[in-house]
């Protein structure tokens, strides 16, 4: 692996640039400007800028979101949510299908379109998880005890990841459920990174692509699986954990190309 100081060094021997949001781009709170500014240097240069999240909504909810951060428009031609994936499959294979919602209320425009579908969990075909419930967004025990004896469902999870910093302040995600219900024996389906289907839904098998993201089991295990080279960005989600690059390459067993302190042009 290598350091590099500036995301220029590098530009010139790609195409394509794989961009994560939360972590890279924005905190949750206000956008990352020295982000920014290399997103800028990469569209004047005409490179093709992809922002792929894994956050469990439509691709338009997060697009008003970007832009209620102050991002230009000019940058989000190009946005991919792992809830709009998961909501695609959904509306294709699904649609008549009935589903218990596990997550808070304001995701709820992920099955807008599914009116009269949403059921109790002992009624429902399949779990569609979101995240947690306001009201349970840190009792890990709670969905333990709501899940054991729904292991036969289906449970399809919207947002891989397990944790995300809003800020300086640390919240649980579906991936953390996710995990519970397959500790459980049931099965999960996810959409998102670092799974490869979210890939193919916009990659073309001969773009030079680079991958820049914060997270190693999401951002960077995705880059690995389908064979980019990637950026790991060191200030985001692993930021507090008192690990070299080593063992945390180890640990989370992924190969890093090249790492930044924050995404620099």
């Amino acid at each position: 692996m290598k350091k590099i100081e500036h995301l220029s060094e590098l530009s010139k021997n790609y195409d394509t640039f794989v961009i994560d949001l939360w972590g890279v781009m924005h905190n949750g709170i206000r956008l990352t400007n020295s982000a920014i500014e290399a997103v800028e240097n990469l569209h004047k240069d005409n490179k093709k800028i992809i922002f792929l999240s894994n956050a469990p909504r439509p691709t338009k909810n997060v697009v008003k979101f970007l832009e209620k951060l102050k991002m230009n428009k000019k940058f989000l031609s190009n946005v991919v949510t792992s809830g709009q994936i998961a909501k695609n499959y959904i509306l294709k294979s699904k649609k008549e299908k009935k589903f218990f919602h596990l997550g808070p209320s304001r995701d709820q425009s992920l099955f807008e379109e599914l009116i009269g579908k949403k059921s109790k969990l002992e009624m429902c075909d399949y779990i569609l998880c979101t995240g947690l419930f306001d009201e349970e967004e840190n009792n890990l025990n709670f969905y333990k005890n709501l899940l054991k004896n729904s292991t036969h469902k289906e449970f399809i999870c919207t947002n891989p990841d397990l944790i995300v910093h809003r800020g300086r302040i640390k919240e649980l995600c579906a991936g953390s459920i996710a995990k519970i219900f397959e500790d459980l024996g049931g099965k999960v389906s996810y959409f998102g990174k670092p799974y490869k289907q979210v890939y193919d839904s916009f990659l073309n098998k001969d773009d030079k692509v680079l991958a820049i993201g914060d997270n190693l089991n999401t951002d960077i295990k995705g880059a690995n699986n389908l064979n980019l080279d990637s950026i790991f960005i060191l200030n985001g989600i692993h930021k507090s954990e008192n690990k070299n690059l080593d063992e945390l390459s180890k640990i989370y067993n992924v190969k890093i190309n090249y790492y930044q302190e924050s995404l620099i042009w």
